[in-house]
């Protein structure tokens, strides 16, 4: 239980349930027969209820800042540009250079918060990104220039939203995703007059998981974890959602991954855990 207490222990502990939530994307959109733009609309609509509801349980108020407002803009961007590149580009492509945002963040908090990193950090991204690199190995392409390019905007807005919400307060933090789903679903609903969804209970159903558990709840998970972890600590813990994607696969359908996924997932697990002991004990030396 004393493993729970300290908040850097439980912010990891919050950061890798948002993963799991988030890995659980793959296999339930697969389950929903509508249009991409769509889905991640009606899926925002729900969350946003989800994020309201805890707004106003927790009796939180929604705000109107830089803070909030600019966490909407970016996350926002990075839902849509890794919908549109996954049409574009293969998954595999998608995923991994979506997950280039580690590195940018390492960047954007060099040059914009003139924050300095140590070796030890910057090993732990390149690690983190061979791992997930290796992951899809088997299924990265060269694809398609454009989709390639859309999936690399999505890691930058993915970075861009990491280090504001680091430097937002809980309320501004929890503001900006709830706008953002506001902003999805004004997008993206609309789209169901180019192709109307055939309504099933297993495509509502799945919606419905979508809405509150993939994005609303993990989103609060997020947050909260955002409190006591910088934004780099935040994303490579959260780097466990694109490994854990293969294993609903195996579960629901059966395929079991090959040598390289899980050779990605062990560099990634033994990166992140070396790097969070290493920065459990650098703190403790600091105190």
């Amino acid at each position: 239980m004393h493993f729970f207490q300290d908040p850097h222990h439980k912010t990891v502990g919050l950061m890798l349930a948002a993963s799991v939530l988030w890995s659980t994307g793959g296999i339930l959109i697969k389950l929903i027969p509508w249009n991409a733009a769509f889905i991640s609309g009606m899926r925002s609509l729900i969350a946003g209820i989800a994020l309201f509801v805890f707004i106003r349980i927790s009796g939180r108020k929604i705000r109107f800042n830089r803070y909030s407002v600019s966490t909407a803009v970016f996350m926002t961007g990075m839902m849509f540009a890794f919908v549109v590149s996954n049409k574009l580009t293969t998954a595999a492509n998608a995923i991994v250079l979506e997950y280039t945002s580690p590195i940018l963040i390492l960047v954007f908090s060099a040059v914009f918060l003139k924050q300095k990193f140590m070796r030890q950090d910057i090993t732990a991204v390149a690690a983190v990104f061979l791992g997930i690199s290796l992951s899809f190995f088997d299924h990265i392409s060269p694809g398609n220039l454009a989709g390639n390019c859309v999936a690399l905007l999505s890691g930058v807005f993915c970075a861009a939203m990491y280090v504001i919400c680091g430097e937002a307060d809980m309320e501004s933090r929890v503001s900006g995703i709830f706008l953002s789903q506001l902003l999805t679903a004004a997008i993206g609903i609309p789209f169901a007059a180019f192709d109307p969804p055939k309504v099933t209970l297993t495509a509502v159903l799945s919606l419905i998981a979508l809405g509150v558990f993939q994005i609303g709840i993990s989103y609060i998970f997020y947050a909260m974890a955002l409190r006591d972890c910088p934004p780099l600590a935040c994303s490579l813990i959260g780097a466990a959602e694109p490994l854990l994607n293969p294993l609903w696969v195996f579960v629901f359908n059966g395929e079991a991954p090959g040598v390289f996924p899980l050779v990605g997932g062990g560099v990634v697990i033994l990166s992140v855990t070396g790097w969070c002991v290493w920065r459990d004990r650098f703190l403790a030396a600091q105190q």
